[in-house]
């Protein structure tokens, strides 16, 4: 997990430093499912996976698939001129609209303290927003598009995540991925809509493409495995070390460095983080005991 959260961000930095090239943000997102399609393909075959999916599942793969590519999309679109911090730190409100969500489609239980959590995870959101909308406009807004998208994506993994192994998910949803991005560049190619309209790499932007697909890859196999050994309630606050990566990487890369303001917004939404996963690991530990409390049949 904590490999995931240091080259996570090496992601983003390909996807900024490719944006930043004059790279479109939707050829961008399309170069992420091509090349970790092409990379996830030869770990199937050697790990001797099916290649052929359950029917009941293709649905449920393409619409993760459509989620994370909004994602992408809005992430890439945010810090193709904001910080790679600040970017994040937006996106991170994700497990609170993940546990609005959780509750309204699969009817989690959620008390009023993770509630309460979480509107103070949101408040904390705002205080990097509002300096970013003021030195960025608009813009700032698009990491807020990640957290949501990014949350629909969690949603899908999860109602999927029995029916198939981790490995073809990623591959199959890197090849759906590319069934709905080529046709939108095809589509947009020549149109002068600068996210839209593709544009041939020269030289070095190349590489940052094929980073994007690459630490995507490499990323995600990484937490696929962690959560393969260890429940997700236990790796879930080692999350938050992925700002930490992303702030010195910004700093050595792009000479960007959080503002007081954006560290207290990290800071506020990190603890609500933390806290709402306590809660949650303290509720799930007394529903544990009370199951195993035997039931005296009078």
């Amino acid at each position: 997990m904590l490999s995931f959260c240091v080259l996570a961000p090496l992601l983003d930095v390909s996807s900024k430093l490719a944006a930043e090239a004059g790279m479109p943000v939707g050829q961008i997102t399309t170069a992420r499912f091509i090349v970790q399609g092409a990379l996830m393909l030869p770990v199937l075959l050697v790990m001797r996976l099916p290649w052929r999916i359950p029917s009941r599942v293709a649905g449920l793969v393409l619409l993760r698939a459509f989620f994370l590519m909004l994602s992408t999309f809005s992430f890439v679109s945010g810090i193709a001129v904001m910080p790679l911090a600040d970017a994040l730190a937006i996106a991170f409100v994700e497990p609170f609209v993940l546990l609005i969500l959780g509750y309204l489609i699969f009817g989690d239980e959620v008390g009023p303290r993770r509630i309460m959590a979480s509107i103070v995870g949101f408040a904390g959101a705002l205080l990097v927003i509002q300096p970013s909308l003021a030195a960025f406009g608009l813009v700032a807004l698009w990491p807020l598009g990640t957290a949501f998208a990014f949350a629909f994506y969690m949603l899908v993994t999860r109602a999927m995540s029995t029916m198939i192994h981790p490995v073809a998910m990623q591959l199959h949803t890197s090849v759906a991925g590319m069934a709905l991005c080529l046709p939108v560049m095809v589509f947009f190619d020549g149109s002068g809509i600068a996210p839209l309209d593709p544009v041939m790499p020269a030289g070095i932007n190349w590489l940052w493409l094929f980073g994007v697909g690459f630490w995507a890859a490499v990323s995600h196999m990484c937490m696929t495995y962690a959560l393969k050994f260890a429940p997700s309630a236990t790796l879930a606050p080692l999350h938050y070390t992925e700002i930490i990566a992303s702030v010195i990487l910004g700093y050595l890369i792009f000479s960007d460095f959080p503002n007081a303001l954006t560290w207290a917004g990290i800071a506020v939404i990190t603890s609500s983080g933390l806290y709402i996963i306590h809660r949650e690991r303290s509720t799930a530990a007394l529903k544990q005991r009370e199951a195993s409390i035997p039931v005296e049949v009078p």
